[in-house]
């Protein structure tokens, strides 16, 4: 017997045959493939870039934009790798093929979203480099989490509305998705990580994020996400979105509220969306 339309998926292989991936480019799975390739240099990683000249144009706009402070200096992918980092560039670059080729569903604000996947991504890489993890992994699966929910309103559209309405408090969005369609963005943005072949550790991460005290084995990326999207639901970090953490998560990342306060990143900077800029 098949369950009702609006029913919860009660299990990942069912839900899985009602989406569609996204197709990554040939030159974002080029990228993806150096993740796991710890002496990637800086000629290879350009030279994949460069055969998309859009993308080279849009990520050294984004070079020259807020994101990476360097207005107006930046106008080589060599240059821009030699001032910022190779992980920097390729994050960056991996985050345009990922966003160019995003389809929202009806219901979802664009600009909204978008703007929620850069204040994550910020906020990720910010708390990552205060707890000794991978600060440029922590930024892209910070940008990528929400994709999931674009799988999310393929197979049940009629909840997106449900799932958006205001107000939402941070992390209530993933209740409402396990709510009402069985599973949250986290652990469905982790199927497309994996079907991309990125490197088990950011599946992981990505998996766990909602929820990461349900593993058994303590992962730091999944907290930092998790922590990361409570404070990009909030928009910019103030004392009430600090005291509204977890405290057990803080704790078993050794990070002091006070000092996350004072140290804390703009949130206008991080949300910089110049990589949809037209």
């Amino acid at each position: 017997m098949s369950l009702p339309d609006h029913a919860p998926f009660t299990d990942l292989p069912t839900f899985l045959r009602s989406v569609q991936w996204p197709v990554m480019p040939e030159v974002g799975q080029a990228l993806v493939r150096t993740l796991s390739n710890d002496d990637v240099d800086t000629f290879t990683v350009c030279r994949i870039i460069a055969k998309d000249p859009a993308l080279t144009a849009t990520l050294l706009r984004m070079a020259n934009s807020a994101m990476f402070g360097l207005s107006g200096t930046v106008d080589t992918l060599e240059r821009a790798v030699n001032v910022v980092g190779l992980a920097q560039v390729r994050a960056r670059a991996l985050s345009i093929c990922i966003a160019q080729n995003a389809n929202l569903p009806v219901g979802i604000d664009r600009t909204e979203f978008w703007r929620f996947c850069m204040l994550c991504a910020g906020y990720a890489q910010w708390l990552a480099d205060l707890c000794e993890v991978d600060d440029q992994e922590a930024w892209l699966c910070g940008m990528m989490l929400r994709l999931g929910e674009i799988n999310l309103g393929q197979a049940r559209p009629f909840c997106v509305p449900q799932i958006e309405a205001k107000p939402i408090q941070p992390g209530e969005r993933w209740l409402r998705q396990r709510q009402l369609i069985g599973f949250d963005e986290g652990q469905i943005t982790a199927e497309l990580a994996q079907h991309w072949d990125f490197p088990n550790s950011l599946v992981n991460g990505l998996r766990h994020t909602a929820q990461p005290l349900v593993p058994t084995d303590f992962r730091k990326l999944a907290t930092v996400l998790h922590l990361a999207a409570r404070l990009a639901d909030g928009g910019a970090v103030t004392p009430q979105a600090i005291s509204d953490l977890p405290v057990v998560l803080l704790k078993m990342l050794a990070l002091d509220p006070e000092v996350l306060l004072l140290d804390a990143p703009d949130a206008i900077e991080l949300a910089d969306l110049s990589m949809f800029a037209s």
